[in-house]
């Protein structure tokens, strides 16, 4: 608790990213992003990636950003930061927050390698990833970061492959902070931010933030599914502190994937009749995993 008193001291709704903008009903990166722009504060600049956040909440003249805003290509957000980065320290100013964002495939696909070398560099900039699990911008196409057995529009049947594991990746390249959130817990998603702000050098933090639209589910339940998601195992939630894992959110009751699943019309074609298929027990098997090792 003295934790959270420490980083959320003087969080409250300023509206850095305001209401007006043109995401679906139930967007959870939209809550996201809110959630973020707040927790970090007027002195901030924002460097997004060409994606759902920046189609939606952008559209000249009336941007819902109330920060300064640069909007970069789809694979580029963090090297441009890295250049905002670089500027301030050789014009002498600051201190500045630099966040860099962007969505599941500007991150974990082509935006990859300028991320990379914005951690092997040692940029003073948080980097913030919304995971809505596809590229939902360009027509709900897979990305890297599709969850085994998900259906898309270029996995009509069902996606083949696991989700990368992006946290771990950037923990590999020894970056001081690494946290992953969730948007229903915004008291522990923004102690994240302030808490990453405070540290020098690169920080990445990873936050679900489900789609309704290319999840297939009501946007109401937003907030249930990223909730479903943790409590099945399939999303663990903690934080990397200079290589350590700490700080874990343990599951209260576990839940079984399929209570997760059914919601969604990505993972309908997993229950031929109302009977699960062999997928849902390899989905089930990934998330016991995930239980394991994170000590959930």
């Amino acid at each position: 608790m003295r934790e959270q008193s420490k980083y959320l001291e003087g969080v409250d709704k300023k509206d850095l990213f305001a209401s007006g903008h043109r995401a679906c009903g139930g967007c959870g990166q939209a809550l996201a992003a809110r959630l973020v722009a707040d927790a970090a504060g007027e002195n901030t600049i924002a460097c997004v990636a060409t994606g759902c956040l920046e189609v939606f909440s952008a559209p000249y003249p009336d941007p819902s950003w109330r920060i300064p805003f640069l909007h970069s290509l789809f694979e580029n957000a963090a090297a441009v930061a890295s250049g905002v980065d670089a500027a301030y320290k050789a014009l002498n100013k600051g201190p500045v927050n630099i966040i860099a964002q962007g969505g599941d495939g500007s991150t974990a696909d082509i935006g990859l390698q300028s991320i990379s070398g914005m951690f092997e560099r040692g940029h003073n900039i948080l980097y913030v990833c919304y995971d809505n699990e596809a590229y939902m911008n360009t027509g709900v196409q897979r990305s890297s970061f599709t969850p085994y057995g998900a259906r898309t529009s270029t996995t009509p049947t069902g996606n083949t492959t696991r989700k990368k594991n992006m946290p771990m990746l950037a923990a590999d390249h020894g970056i001081p902070y690494v946290a992953t959130a969730t948007v229903d817990d915004f008291r522990d998603l923004q102690l994240k931010i302030r808490k990453a702000l405070t540290i020098e050098g690169p920080k990445y933090i990873h936050i679900l933030a489900p789609c309704p639209l290319g999840w297939g589910h009501h946007g109401e339940l937003t907030v249930e599914i990223c909730r479903l998601a943790k409590d099945t195992g399939l999303f663990p939630v903690y934080e990397i502190v200079d290589g350590k894992v700490t700080n874990v959110k343990k599951i209260p009751v576990k839940v079984a994937v399929e209570e997760y699943l059914k919601p969604q019309g990505r993972f309908k074609h997993l229950f031929k009749k109302g009977v699960p298929t062999k997928e849902v027990d390899e989905i089930q098997e990934i998330a016991n995993q995930n239980i394991e090792r994170f000590n959930l």
